[in-house]
C-alpha cells in the first residue's frame, strides 16, 4: 500500500472534475497529476534521489499538495516545517534531517536568509509566493517556473512500496529536542484510507485545507480527500472571516479545526452572516472541548461535529468521538457529552488503557490509565533516535503518556498528561523545552513549567520561577528573552515569583503540586 494510490484513482474516475480551489486557481484532477509530473521531472533534473529530504516551509497552498504527491512518487521523504519556529529550532531541523532541499515562502524570507547563514546539506531552494527573493549563496529558484522548464513530463510510475519512509514531522522533546518522527507509505496510507471509512468521505466533498499543513491536524486530509475524489480548498492562513466567505462561497461539507480557531469563529462579530448550508462536519483535535462548544457547532453551524484524538507518531489517528448506532435516541445533552469526549478507538486500531502493571482499566469511567496504541498507522520509531523509539513504542503498542478514563461503551475520555506537556492553541509544548531556556536567563535560580486552563487557548504556558539573590526582573522581560530564543507560543504567558519551589523527598521539583492548584475544581487536568 503506498500513498500514489490515491491520486492514479482520482486521475483515472474524476479527471475533470476540481480538485483544486486556491483563491483565483482551479484545477482539475488532470491538470494537477501533469503539474506533479513535471514537478517529479524537475526534482530528479535537482539531483533528488529515493530517501532524499525535502523541507517545506510555507503557507497553505496547492503547491504544498503537489510537494506532498511529488516526493511521495519518487519515494523521497517530505518534511514540512512549523513556520512559528524560530531560526535555531529550524537550523537544528535540517542539520538533523541532512534535508537536500528547501521550499520556502518569501513570507518568511528575512528568516530563511539567517536559516542559510553557514554551513547547510541544502543544495537547492525553491521559492513560493509573491515577494522578492533574498540574496543566498545556495542555487535558488522560483518555484513556477522550476516547475514548468519540464512541463510535459508524464506522470511516472511510483517507485515507493509501502515501508519506504513517506514524511519526516518534528515534535518537541521531552529532553528540549526536536525529535523526527518517521511516517511510512503504508503509515498514512493506512490513516487515510480509515478516515475515507470512518468520516464517508465521498467526491461531493469540499475540504477546507486552514489548519497549517505542516501539522497533521490537516495534513492527512490531502491524501484521504483524494482518495475519495473530493476537493481542496486552500487559505493560506486563519482569518475568521475568510473562513466563513469560503464555507459559502466554495461550499465546503467539512473541515478539521484546532478548538481556538473555533472558537474564534464562534465567537466572531458577523458568524450570524452566513448561512453555511453545505457543511456536514467540523472537526477538532489538539485539545479536548467542552460540551457547550458541540452545542454551539450545531446552534451556529447547523452541521454535526466530531473530535479525533491521536499523535503525530499515530497519522494521526486514534479515537474519535463519532457516535454508534445506539447512541442516535441520547438525550440532547447526553449526546453532547459522548461528542466531546476524547471518542471510540479508529478503524484498525488497537487502543487500550492500561495501569502500571499493564492490565487494562475497568469500563467504569472513574480508573485511571495510560493510552496505548498499536496498529498499521503507528509510527515506525524517531529519526536516528534508537533509544527513544524503544522507550516510546514496547512490544510494539506506542505509549502515549495521555491519561485517560473508558466509560462502558469504550469511549475514552482524557483527563491528564503523564507527560510534561502542555497543549496550547493546538500545538504541542514540553516544559522542559521552555525551562533550557529559562535557566539560560541570568537572575533565574529555579524555575517550573507547566500548562494552566486558558479560556482561548486551552492551556497557557505558565511559569513558575526562583531568581537569584537580590536580583529583580521584570517577568515581561523573561517572557521577551525566551521569545529571542524559541516560537511565541512556547514562551509562557504569565510568571509567577516565588522564593522557593516545592521540592519531593527526592530532592526534585514537586511540579505537580505547583500545578495542581491551577487545576482545583476541576475534573481534568488538560483543558
Amino acid at each position: 500500500m503506498h500513498l500514489n494510490q490515491s491520486l492514479l484513482r482520482a486521475v483515472a474516475l474524476w479527471p475533470m472534475k476540481e480538485a483544486i480551489i486556491d483563491g483565483q486557481k482551479r484545477l482539475s484532477y488532470l491538470e494537477l497529476s501533469r503539474r506533479i509530473g513535471a514537478l517529479i521531472a524537475a526534482l530528479k533534473a535537482a539531483g533528488v534521489q529515493k530517501g532524499d529530504v525535502i523541507a517545506v516551509m510555507a503557507l497553505n497552498g496547492h503547491e504544498y499538495l503537489e510537494l506532498y504527491y511529488a516526493a511521495s512518487f519518487m519515494a523521497a521523504v517530505l518534511n514540512p516545517l512549523n513556520y512559528r519556529l524560530k531560526t535555531p529550532e529550524i537550523k537544528a531541523i535540517l542539520d538533523d534531517s541532512q534535508a537536500k532541499v528547501f521550499v520556502g515562502h518569501t513570507e518568511f524570507s528575512e528568516q530563511i536568509s539567517e536559516i542559510f547563514q553557514g554551513e547547510t546539506t541544502v543544495t537547492n531552494i525553491l521559492w513560493l509566493g509573491p515577494g522578492a527573493t533574498p540574496s543566498i549563496d545556495i542555487e535558488s529558484k522560483n518555484y513556477e517556473p522550476f516547475l514548468i522548464a519540464k512541463w510535459g513530463a508524464p506522470l511516472p510510475e511510483p517507485v515507493a512500496v509501502s515501508e519506504d519512509l513517506a514524511q519526516l514531522y518534528y515534535t518537541s522533546g521531552t529532553t528540549g529536542k526536536s525529535k523526527g518522527v518517521m511516517l511510512t507509505q503504508s503509515n498514512a496510507a493506512f490513516n487515510a484510507l480509515a478516515a475515507v471509512s470512518e468520516l464517508r468521505l465521498n467526491d461531493a466533498d469540499v475540504w477546507l485545507h486552514v489548519a497549517p499543513i505542516f501539522h497533521l491536524v490537516d495534513a492527512w486530509a490531502i491524501w484521504a480527500v483524494t482518495w475519495s475524489g473530493g476537493t481542496h480548498v486552500f487559505l493560506p492562513q486563519f482569518k475568521p472571516t475568510s473562513v466563513m466567505e469560503t464555507f459559502e462561497r466554495e461550499k465546503i461539507t467539512i473541515t478539521a479545526l484546532v478548538p481556538t480557531m473555533l472558537a474564534a469563529l464562534l465567537d466572531a462579530h458577523n458568524v450570524w452572516e452566513y448561512s453555511y448550508t453545505s457543511l456536514r462536519y467540523i472537526m477538532t483535535a489538539g485539545s479536548p472541548v467542552a460540551p457547550d462548544l458541540v452545542r454551539q457547532v450545531a446552534e451556529v453551524f447547523r452541521c454535526d461535529y466530531a473530535q479525533f484524538y491521536g499523535m503525530t507518531e499515530t497519522s494521526p489517528f486514534l479515537t474519535i468521538s463519532l457516535p454508534n448506532a445506539k447512541h442516535k435516541n441520547l438525550p440532547e445533552h447526553k449526546l453532547l457529552e459522548l461528542k466531546a469526549k476524547t471518542g471510540r478507538p479508529f478503524i484498525g486500531v488497537d487502543v487500550r488503557v492500561v495501569k502500571e502493571d499493564g492490565t487494562e482499566v475497568k469500563r467504569d469511567g472513574l480508573e485511571v490509565g495510560e493510552i496505548v496504541a498499536r496498529g498499521p498507522n503507528i509510527t515506525q520509531g524517531y529519526w536516528k533516535k534508537p533509544d527513544i523509539t524503544a522507550d516510546t513504542i514496547k512490544d510494539g503498542w506506542i505509549h502515549t503518556g495521555d491519561l485517560a478514563v473508558v466509560d462502558s461503551d469504550g469511549y475514552l475520555n482524557i483527563v491528564d498528561r503523564k507527560k510534561d506537556m502542555i497543549v496550547t492553541g493546538g500545538e504541542n509544548v514540553y516544559s522542559t523545552e521552555v525551562e533550557h531556556v529559562l535557566y539560560e536567563h541570568a537572575s533565574v535560580f529555579e524555575c517550573a513549567v507547566f500548562g494552566v486552563p486558558d479560556e482561548k487557548w486551552g492551556e497557557a504556558v505558565k511559569a513558575v520561577v526562583v531568581v537569584h539573590g537580590t536580583m529583580d526582573p521584570s517577568e515581561q522581560d523573561i517572557i521577551d528573552f525566551v521569545k529571542t530564543r524559541l516560537a511565541h507560543y512556547k514562551a509562557p504567558k504569565s510568571i509567577d515569583f516565588v522564593k522557593e519551589l516545592p521540592k519531593t523527598g527526592s530532592g526534585k521539583i514537586f511540579k505537580k503540586g505547583l500545578r495542581d492548584k491551577y487545576w482545583d475544581g476541576l475534573v481534568k487536568r488538560v483543558n
